[in-house]
């Protein structure tokens, strides 16, 4: 794989809908842009993160996705997916969780990227397609796409090609991350090599370091979008 297609940028804003009967924000809902677009550290011109906790920032200033996965989810889901449809920005020919690595760095117009980590799935995906068990799915197929950070600012069109510039010489594919995260958590020598890639973002660097202290994270609230309280609130 040397470089690929562009399918569509996709930038979005801030937006309120309803799930588990209140009232959240959420920027899943994006839409694609042709025309050029500036690309900074802070990712693309047009668009905002409504949880800076869990999106945006520098390690995950752009979000991609592989049309290659919808296919998969169009039948999972009983309907026809529109370009965004897993709140990317980037939708994407090729470029599997299987085939790329933690710190390539690719050329994207008049940008430099590099991969940071895998994207983890939220309860926002639950929300937008109506489905509880969406951002488990994500999380058990795999196909979860992954996040760029901007190490050159520049421009960037639909037209353009990802184009593959350096491939880390360490070759730890996303989808090594996503198992180790995931489903094989215990696997301490699989961690050891994550942290070893200088390039993995802070976020699951920090994850990864407390696992191997022994602390224990709880991911649930992200997945379900209900907090520890309301959760004891209905048991």
């Amino acid at each position: 794989m040397k470089h690929e297609q562009l399918v569509s940028i996709n930038v979005g804003k801030p937006t309120v809908m309803e799930f588990n009967q209140k009232e959240i924000v959420t920027s899943i809902f994006k839409m694609p842009v042709y025309t050029l677009l500036e690309l900074d550290s802070d990712g693309f011109q047009g668009d905002a993160q409504a949880d800076l906790k869990n999106h945006g920032g520098k390690d995950k200033a752009v979000c991609v996705y592989s049309y290659g996965h919808y296919p998969f989810w169009e039948k999972e889901l009983g309907r026809s997916l529109s370009y965004g449809a897993f709140g990317e920005n980037l939708t994407v020919n090729g470029f599997l969780e299987t085939e790329v690595c933690i710190g390539d760095i690719f050329q994207l117009g008049s940008a430099i990227v590099q991969i940071t980590q895998p994207r983890q799935p939220c309860f926002k995906l639950s929300a937008r397609y109506q489905s509880p068990e969406m951002p488990i799915k994500v999380q058990q197929t795999g196909f979860t796409g992954f996040y760029l950070r901007v190490l050159q600012p520049g421009k960037v069109h639909f037209e353009n090609q990802l184009i593959l510039l350096r491939a880390h010489p360490q070759a730890i594919t996303v989808a090594f991350a996503n198992r180790v995260m995931h489903h094989d958590k215990n696997d301490y020598d699989g961690i050891e090599k994550l942290l070893s890639v200088e390039e993995l973002s802070s976020s699951w660097r920090n994850t990864f370091e407390k696992r191997l202290l022994g602390i224990k994270i709880d991911s649930s609230e992200r997945l379900t979008g209900r907090s520890q309280r309301e959760r004891q609130e209905t048991q």
